[in-house]
Formats: C-alpha cells, structure tokens, sequence
C-alpha cells in the first residue's frame, strides 16, 4: 500500500529583518499563494527591537513616551494582525506561516481557530523537546508555562487571513530574548500575567539554529508537511 504524500512547505530563513521589510515581503508571498504561484511557505526570522499593535490593541498598554522609545531605539508599527501589543526583538524565533487553509467551497470561511491551536502545538511540542511542559490557557491566545511565579507566557500568537484564506503574521518564541523589553508595554494587554523565555526556564542560552530546527520538524509534523528549503 503507497501512502500519500504530505503537502510541500517551502521555509524561508533569512535571518534578522526590519519588521516593515518582513511585512511587506508577508504581502508579496500571500500574493502570489493565493494565486497558486508558490507553495505553502514558512518565514523564520528575528526582529530588532520592535513593538507591534494588533488590531484589538488599546494605546495605552504602551507604556514608553515617544523619547523613551527612540532611545532604547524601539520601532511601533500598528498591524493588521489580530491581537493586542507585543514585542519582537533579538533572541527570539517569529515564524510567518504563509500557507493556504483549507476550505470546502470559496463560500465558507477557514477554521482560524482550529489553525490556531495547531500552531500552539507546533510551540508546545518544540517546547517539550527541552522537557518543558507548556499549554494552552482556554480563552487566551498563546502558549503559556507553570513557574514559581505564577502562569507566564513564552510564546504570542498574533494572525491575519485573507479572502484566498491565505495566512500571514504568525507566532513569536522567546529563546534567548531580553525581557526587560516587555517592561515597555502590557504584553497582548494582560496586567495578571508575565513573560519568560526557554533561556530563563532552563536557565542557559538556547542554541537558536537548532530550535528552529526542532521547531520545522514540529510543523512538518502538526501540519502534514514535507518541509523543504526554497
């Protein structure tokens, strides 16, 4: 008996890129998936220090004056990503899924949701890759972890689909991430709730090539690809 074959993601590395640069190259690609010109695609990459507004985010869970922010040298952009504020910078894996959901006639809408929560698993199985056990917390997006001080994120999850259903932004992972960034906002507008990385949780530096690694293997995995270079 042959068994078929997964469906081709094409992942796309191309280190450290300025957010608007990102985004637009975002567009470009949902272009050209939902016209059927490229496969389904995969972006990782990092960020310089970067706040981003979601389409749900309230201006005042920015917490740094307009002087702050130039001279820690933090860029704003508001996004058409759902979500509230976050924060992008070095040390952390984003990944920007460009693929096309599935869906039974042009008339009925993609399971985002359902998206969703695949994504948080591609995070939570990476996670526990390094015997860290994390989870989704029903009502809120992300992945969270259990620690001393209470439930603290390590992953945002922030997405846009369009009328092709195709995906654009994505998820952000905390690896060896400056936290003292998040210090500037009230992160996704939860004031109940901090942020870690894998670095603090294990307490040494992440080798980040190899958690991209381990992350593309998950994603393969949770979304039935082959996941190939470009």
């Amino acid at each position: 008996m042959t068994l078929p074959h997964p469906s081709i993601c094409q992942v796309i590395q191309p280190g450290r890129m300025a957010y608007q640069a990102a985004w637009d190259w975002q567009s470009q690609l949902a272009e050209q998936r939902g016209r059927g010109d490229i496969p389904d695609t995969l972006l990782l990459l990092e960020h310089p220090h970067t706040y981003t507004l979601g389409t749900s985010a309230h201006a005042e869970n920015l917490l740094l004056s307009p002087d702050e922010l130039r001279q820690r040298g933090i860029e704003v952009f508001q996004s058409d990503r759902g979500g509230d504020i976050t924060y992008h910078g070095p040390g952390q894996l984003v990944g920007y899924p460009i693929i096309q959901l599935p869906r039974a006639s042009e008339t009925l809408r993609a399971d985002v949701v359902g998206y969703v929560r695949r994504i948080e698993q591609v995070i939570i199985d990476t996670l526990a890759d390094y015997h860290v056990t994390a989870y989704p917390i029903p009502g809120l997006t992300g992945v969270w972890v259990n620690t001393p001080a209470g439930e603290v994120k390590i992953c945002a999850i922030g997405v846009r689909v369009n009328v092709k259903a195709v995906t654009k932004h994505g998820f952000a992972l905390n690896l060896n991430t400056d936290l003292s960034y998040f210090d500037g906002i009230i992160p996704c507008g939860i004031r109940d709730k901090g942020v870690t990385s894998l670095a603090v949780l294990l307490g040494k530096p992440v080798d980040e090539a190899a958690a991209r690694q381990r992350l593309i293997h998950h994603f393969g995995q949770r979304f039935d690809y082959a996941m190939l270079p470009p």
